[in-house]
């Protein structure tokens, strides 16, 4: 089971990194890291308005979280 799930850990890990390295960067400068934005922006919901690449990141590094406690776990 710690094998497989090891194995399991290492694929997403892989995953995730192909993942990130394919997303374009934003050019929103310092507006973009300190959240600035106007009012229009807060406009939807926010899932919606993220691509498929970014959706499919959210997912793995959730499942990479959850391998990694589950990790954890069975090592103690």
């Amino acid at each position: 089971m710690k094998l497989v799930l090891g194995i399991v850990h290492i694929i997403l890990s892989i995953g995730l990194i192909s993942v990130v390295m394919l997303q374009h960067r934003k050019q929103g400068g310092f507006s973009g890291i300190f959240g600035g934005g106007t009012q229009a922006d807060m406009g939807g919901s926010q899932w919606q308005r993220f691509t498929a690449l970014t959706k499919i990141t959210v997912v793995l590094a959730a499942i990479f979280m959850i391998t990694s406690l589950v990790l954890v776990m069975i090592s103690l």
